[in-house]
């Protein structure tokens, strides 16, 4: 090794010996130094936000109504899976089975997708439910009340169900939209009856109608006639050869209950009735003359009973607790979803 090599060797020793003893240093104050302070996280809102933006509900309706066209044009249940389910999507797979047995003389349901009115929730938790008025549709039947899901965070809103508006009804004042309406508990205590015995009381209304120990409490309504015109038809159609009798099953559990701007809510649910007709006397059959019930049943005729099962769905307008008012059927819809004969 050269003279001048040396002084270099050392000088690097001594540089990296400096530059490892800077770290070590640095290490201790590191080590040593406090904890930054942490910001605190916001404050949670003292209201939940609308579940949807207005913008967002509309895209919801248009991917919606693309998808109802062009399934109620093939009659193809299979292709409603992506937006609709629940009662709805029983109710509709049993109208595409009545369109293809009556050769489309009773087409499903005309459900029109634009928006006249939306009660969107304020929620920040699934799964979560939200209203939607229609406009009339092009046939002048009755606007519709569209019961719109989401199930999860990563789910599609979907088509829960749907219900005409009664004759006279009158939509209560909500909130806003954008700023959502406040979602109360099946045992929210705030209204004249808990969203739960709302549904529950009306469903005992439906089954006797004045006999009702609660029939005081619910103004009158077509809806509930029209159950008692369906149990009229099962009693005339057995006539003497057997015995009719119809049973009601109400969800106790409200699928949405939205608070109005008067302090009530708009509570609705999903019911399901079954009509049975059993013949008693010997040698006699119930004819099944409808297409559309022997399309469901598979026959034409049932020798022991035949069962007709409809899925329901009601709107109710509850009012608040201290109220003169009534409870009202805002919509309603019954839809044939089931037929069996034996």
């Amino acid at each position: 090794m050269s003279a001048t090599s040396r002084p270099l060797t050392a000088r690097l020793r001594r540089r990296s010996t400096l530059l490892g003893g800077t770290a070590i240093v640095a290490l201790l104050v590191g080590a040593c130094a406090p904890d930054l302070p942490q910001p605190d996280p916001p404050p949670a809102p003292a209201v939940a936000p609308a579940a949807l933006t207005v913008p967002q509900s509309e895209r919801v309706l248009t991917s919606l109504g693309e998808l109802l066209t062009a399934s109620d044009a093939a009659l193809d249940a299979t292709a409603l899976t992506p937006r609709v389910e629940g009662p709805a999507l029983a109710m509709r797979t049993a109208e595409y089975v009545r369109a293809s047995a009556t050769a489309g003389a009773k087409p499903p349901t005309a459900l029109p997708t634009s928006a006249l009115a939306m009660i969107v929730p304020q929620t920040t938790t699934w799964s979560r439910t939200q209203l939607v008025v229609t406009e009339q549709p092009d046939d002048l039947q009755a606007q519709r009340i569209l019961v719109l899901r989401q199930d999860d965070p990563r789910a599609l809103y979907k088509l829960w169900g749907w219900a005409r508006l009664m004759p006279g009804s009158q939509m209560p004042a909500t909130a806003p939209a954008d700023a959502g309406s406040e979602s109360l508990a099946a045992d929210d205590a705030s209204l004249l009856l808990t969203p739960t015995d709302a549904l529950t009381q009306f469903m005992d209304v439906a089954a006797n109608g004045a006999a009702s120990q609660y029939a005081a409490s619910f103004a009158p309504s077509p809806l509930v006639q029209e159950l008692e015109d369906m149990r009229a038809e099962a009693r005339s159609g057995i006539g003497s050869a057997g015995t009719a009798a119809t049973s009601y099953t109400m969800d106790p559990t409200p699928a949405t209950a939205l608070r109005t701007v008067d302090g009530g809510a708009i509570v609705t649910g999903t019911f399901t009735a079954v009509s049975r007709m059993t013949v008693t006397l010997e040698g006699a059959t119930i004819g099944l003359s409808d297409p559309f019930y022997a399309a469901l049943a598979g026959a034409t005729s049932a020798a022991k009973e035949s069962k007709r099962t409809f899925t329901g769905i009601v709107v109710l307008y509850v009012p608040p607790t201290g109220s003169d008012a009534q409870v009202q059927v805002l919509a309603g819809e019954l839809v044939v979803t089931a037929v069996t004969a034996s």
